[in-house]
């Protein structure tokens, strides 16, 4: 092989891996892939003064904190998004749930969805809700935003998310003067995993294509030295 051909596979082989140091794959938006969203006791205590009473609970979780009601872990369904820009943006999807609690021996509801609904009046509402897939399959609960956001890349806590009872909730109810009625405080603990733009992606994929090209080159090379030679 003459020095040329040499030097061709070096510069080659050079600019595959000098194409690699600039790219830097930066996830903004993550997902939530599990986790427990827990409900204080204050809850429980608000809607007995409404006239529901917890009477049963059924495939539920240890809350977190555990001095907190109950629990219902986050269902491997969830497609939940956000962007860690600004603390926390809302952007797609729902944080799924199982578990059910039962009011007054007759309603049992639960298997919650957490996501947005757009156009929601309720006071304070974030235009997050919290609704019943169970049985009634309405929005119980208009949510507040938290009170704050801790987020270190893997975990996502919010903390102090008030419930306000939807319209939807209060007219089953038969009382619609209950709307927006703070009927206690949700708390969120997930664990979540970065999702990559697609532009970082596409990054991916043309680095393995490169270092590809460069390993395949050299015999490439030779063949034609070959031919050459012959």
């Amino acid at each position: 092989m003459r020095f040329s051909h040499v030097a061709g596979i070096f510069s080659c082989t050079t600019a595959a891996f000098i194409s690699i140091a600039p790219i830097q794959v930066e996830a903004a938006t993550f997902q939530v892939k599990s986790g427990v969203t827990s409900i204080d006791r204050d809850h429980e205590d608000i809607l007995r003064n409404i006239g529901l009473v917890f009477t049963d609970t059924n495939n539920t979780v240890t809350p977190i904190p555990s001095d907190y009601f109950v629990g219902f872990n986050i269902d491997s369904a969830t497609n939940f998004r956000f962007s860690d820009e600004g603390g926390f943006t809302f952007l797609s999807g729902t944080i799924e749930h199982t578990g059910t609690v039962t009011f007054n021996d007759q309603i049992t509801v639960g298997n919650f969805s957490i996501g947005f609904a757009s156009g929601r009046t309720v006071k304070n509402a974030s235009g997050l809700v919290l609704r019943d897939t169970f049985s009634l399959n309405t929005i119980l609960f208009d949510l507040s935003a938290p009170g704050s956001v801790a987020f270190d890349g893997q975990t996502l806590t919010l903390p102090d998310v008030q419930l306000l009872i939807s319209p939807e909730f209060a007219t089953i109810l038969s009382n619609p003067d209950l709307t927006g009625l703070f009927a206690g405080t949700a708390r969120i603990d997930a664990q979540v995993t970065a999702v990559p733009e697609p532009d970082s992606v596409l990054a991916i994929l043309a680095v393995g294509a490169a270092l590809l090209a460069a390993r395949f080159y050299p015999r490439k090379l030779n063949a034609l030295d070959i031919l050459k030679h012959s």
